[in-house]
């Protein structure tokens, strides 16, 4: 009896250790079998990786094929997951070479947890940084360094707002733009032409297919796959005006700030258009920043210089900056009286200093006697676009400030234009719940009070006395073209509006802004032997936060405009003073008048701009 219940047992663990030992075979077939694939990509993972080789973005061009915008290589530092995340001695070691916080480090490797491709810790990195990661390899599993392509701005500063900047892709931007092909760790534009075209200037990384070691070693290439570079842009702007147009601006805030009572005159904008198509040809903003600061990862003490600056280096004001247009409005108030026959040209107007019927005056108390309207806008005289603001109305100058397309963005490709504002009585009720007041259509006349314009809408303004009533959308990009230079897409100017006034209006309104810079005119000073015939407009705009804004608009030659002007200085006083010293050297470059005889080698091309 004893016997059968032992060989009983026997045999029950027999069965089990039959049924185990099938277990086994079939688990281990299964995972052989059906999921050998599986785990053999994932055996590879341990030892192969893909690193990235960034595509170079496209170059930026000047009208007459000067480079502005280039790619350079730099050296960028990276770490990879190996078997295992990376030690707090790796990472306290990098942050020692490379002089930085560990959290910095760590915050880094976060973002990009779940990853295995490369994380960069840090771009552009110089070759003493090199040799330090190079001496301590052995301490540092899975860190490498690689060659990748640096976004160059050749002149540094010049044309920063316009060009705009790159850095690394946010984590907001990356969940708003994965579905377009983005990836954690790309460049990417942030401002400018470079975030505006950014999907046709970055072009298509490739990779590198390595085998590494435990340690994170390349033992060899299996693959690689080239990078396609960006598309490039043809730009409108033309350097030598650009650079003439920020070296002007410079040397006169330089002068207002040491040699005059304007010490906070700091920040200035100017705009250079075609009048006949709405090309840019120059566009600049002050103060401005750096954007190869941003290229390849901005320190904290520089970004604090930037941001803690309180005249806002990263806004571009010739297309942001809303300020009260002074005097050059006068040219919509003249049209509008002239328009709807509030005056004749010929009818004198007293002017004693003040109007009769609220005491608003001229600057400084000056008074012009009797004058018509060509002597009224070639001198400025308040009194006198006092009264035509008495006859036309708050409503008939609101209408003309609209058609000369003031009030709305004007439709330029970059981010952050803003609409300024045509004073009217449905704005201050809304705004402030208060009726309109005489007194504020006399402000709105002469450009003061809720009037609000940007540099670049002011420059479309005179833009359209130039061109005979013609509205064009401004812009910077004339073609976009292949590596190869192949032309992909041409940008035609664009009709967008027009004002509508008669040939005898137009033409006493362009002969008025003649003799502004005739003698008698408030620009005679400047350009009174200037070898171009100049038509152009001063401004000086009330600032309650400080000393006056400057302003002039001009546009020559007068008889078969080519170039329009538009400048503006903040807290420089009068316009005369401030803005049309910088005007006359924009000229100057733009005609070749007074250059020197020898330039830089890259900019001596072919002139085409005019």
């Amino acid at each position: 009896m004893q016997v059968k219940r032992s060989k009983s047992r026997i045999d029950i663990l027999a069965i089990l250790l039959v049924f185990i030992f099938c277990a086994l075979i079939s688990r281990l077939g299964y995972l052989q079998v059906v999921q050998g694939k599986y785990y053999e990509r994932l055996a590879d993972g341990n030892r192969i990786r893909l690193v990235p080789i960034m595509a170079p973005r496209g170059v930026f061009y000047d009208r007459n094929g000067v480079t502005l915008v280039s790619n350079r290589p730099g050296f960028t530092l990276s770490v990879s997951f190996i078997n295992k995340a990376i030690s707090d001695d790796v990472i306290a070691k990098m942050a020692e070479i490379l002089e930085i916080s560990p959290k910095q480090i760590k915050d880094k490797i976060a973002n990009k947890s779940g990853s295995y491709e490369p994380i960069t810790i840090k771009s552009d990195i110089g070759p003493e940084f090199v040799t330090k990661i190079e001496e301590h390899k052995h301490e540092l599993p899975g860190v490498a360094i690689d060659i990748q392509p640096i976004r160059n701005y050749v002149d540094n500063e010049l044309a920063a707002h316009i060009f705009g900047y790159v850095s690394e892709i946010s984590d907001w931007e990356l969940a708003k733009l994965k579905d377009k092909g983005y990836k954690a760790g790309q460049i990417v534009g942030k401002s400018g032409l470079e975030r505006v075209y950014d999907l046709d200037l970055r072009g298509v990384d490739g990779g590198n297919q390595i085998e590494v070691d435990v340690t994170g070693r390349v033992v060899q290439i299996l693959g690689k796959r080239d990078p396609v570079p960006g598309n490039n842009l043809i730009l409108t702007l033309d350097y030598r005006i650009q650079r003439a147009a920020e070296k002007a601006i410079d040397e006169q805030l330089q002068y207002l700030q040491t040699d005059t009572r304007y010490r906070n005159a700091k920040a200035a904008a100017a705009v250079v258009m075609n009048p006949q198509t709405g090309e840019i040809l120059a566009m600049v903003s002050r103060p401005v920043f750096n954007p190869n600061l941003f290229a390849a990862g901005i320190s904290y003490k520089e970004w604090e210089k930037i941001s803690s600056n309180p005249f806002h280096p990263m806004d571009n004001k010739a297309i942001s900056g809303e300020y009260p247009p002074g005097s050059t409005f006068k040219i919509v108030t003249g049209t509008a009286a002239l328009e709807l026959k509030k005056v004749t040209p010929e009818e004198k107007i007293l002017d004693t200093g003040k109007h009769w019927l609220i005491p608003k005056g001229n600057a400084e108390g000056e008074a012009l006697g009797w004058i018509n309207f060509k002597e009224a806008l070639s001198k400025s005289d308040n009194v006198y676009f006092y009264e035509m603001g008495n006859r036309l109305g708050i409503d008939n100058l609101e209408k003309y400030a609209r058609m000369f397309g003031l009030g709305a963005k004007t439709g330029i490709k970059l981010l952050g234009e803003s609409e300024g504002l045509v004073a009217n009585k449905k704005y201050k009720e809304k705004v402030f719940g208060e009726d309109w007041y005489l007194a504020e259509t006399f402000d709105a006349a002469i450009g003061q009070g809720f009037q609000l314009a940007t540099p670049l809408q002011l420059a479309m303004m005179i833009s359209q006395i130039a061109n005979g009533g013609q509205r064009y959308q401004p812009y910077l990009v004339d073609k976009i073209t292949s590596p190869a230079g192949q032309v992909i897409k041409t940008f035609e100017p664009e009709k967008t509006g027009s004002i509508n006034i008669s040939a005898g209006t137009l033409q006493l309104i362009r002969q008025s802004l003649r003799e502004v810079a005739l003698e008698g005119g408030t620009g005679a000073f400047a350009f009174h032997d200037f070898p171009i015939p100049i038509a152009g407009k001063t401004g000086t705009a009330e600032n309650s936060h400080g000393s006056d804004h400057g302003l002039f608009v001009a546009y020559a030659p007068f008889d078969s405009p080519r170039i329009a002007v538009a400048v503006i200085v903040e807290q420089g006083g009068f316009g005369a003073g401030s803005a049309v010293p910088i005007a006359k050297k924009i000229l100057e470059a733009a005609f070749n008048v007074n250059q020197p005889l020898t330039v830089n080698a890259k900019v001596l091309t072919a002139h085409t701009a005019l």
